[in-house]
């Protein structure tokens, strides 16, 4: 029986190991084409048969797609958007879930709860009555108009409120009983065990920001504050779209991300296996 019980797990742990290089497979396909496409002739990106691999390989491209619109300085602006935005986002989640998770004050749920309720809301419904306040305030075809809107969000406040549901309380007692402060008992004590749910939030925000193309191509003017998704559109012109420039300027753009969930992968991992959903 024991030697039957080891095979099936060896054979469900083969096969589900088999599934995911499956699925895993499925989901590079869009950027490895991405890549192919990147390196092919402008004439050979469009073909009646689909090509893996062009005549020739030009990784001329890259540098083109670099030249041919001031895409460093989309890269730029993308970066300073993204993290200073993340940050934003995490500082803002962090006092509000803490706030609606340990004070207590008058409609305190209540509040969370239409708080929460804004999640509903799609960006489309936002974008008109943010875009007159950033007028009105004369922030149009700024950094700020970039990063602060949608930096107090709900789903960060949410995430991060319901990990701090899971601290045990009797932490800050013991910090507060030794003169510490709130603000203090929360860089501590708190923050140092939330670090996972911390890198989750950071993450999702830096890709929230780092992809966002509606909310910038609204409140953005100038070339000057554009970011790398109003960048790529700029690659369309008078003689059509140059699609390899665009895959080529897509592959660059991806890098990035992939490169922080890479690093932080350990801490994501953890992060989602936390779960954050206990209550208290």
């Amino acid at each position: 029986m024991t030697s039957k019980r080891t095979s099936r797990r060896s054979i469900r742990s083969w096969l589900s190991t088999a599934a995911l290089a499956v699925v895993a497979f499925v989901f590079t396909i869009p950027f490895l084409w991405m890549l192919l496409t990147a390196l092919k002739p402008r004439n050979e990106v469009f073909t009646q048969t689909p090509q893996l691999f062009g005549s020739e390989i030009l990784w001329s491209n890259f540098a083109a797609a670099w030249t041919v619109v001031p895409f460093a300085r989309f890269v730029i602006n993308g970066f300073v958007v993204a993290v200073l935005g993340a940050l934003l986002s995490v500082v803002v989640a962090v006092l509000s879930a803490y706030a609606f998770s340990r004070l207590r004050f008058r409609f305190r749920d209540r509040l969370f709860l239409l708080f929460v309720g804004t999640l509903v809301l799609p960006q489309e419904v936002l974008v008109v009555p943010l875009f007159i306040m950033m007028n009105e305030l004369g922030l149009v075809d700024t950094y700020v108009a970039l990063i602060v809107p949608f930096a107090f969000t709900a789903f960060g406040t949410f995430l991060m409120r319901q990990f701090f549901l899971t601290v045990p309380v009797e932490y800050e007692e013991a910090a507060r009983i030794d003169g510490a402060t709130r603000l203090r008992t929360l860089w501590s004590v708190l923050l140092p065990q939330l670090r996972a749910p911390l890198s989750v939030l950071g993450v999702f925000s830096f890709i929230g920001y780092w992809n966002s193309y509606l909310w910038p191509l609204i409140v953005i003017n100038s070339q000057e504050l554009a970011t790398i998704p109003l960048g790529l559109s700029m690659f369309t012109g008078e003689r059509g779209t140059e699609w390899n420039y665009v895959m080529a300027a897509s592959t660059i753009a991806v890098v990035p991300s992939v490169l922080i969930v890479a690093l932080l992968q350990r801490q994501l991992v953890k992060g989602v296996s936390m779960g954050g959903f206990g209550g208290r």
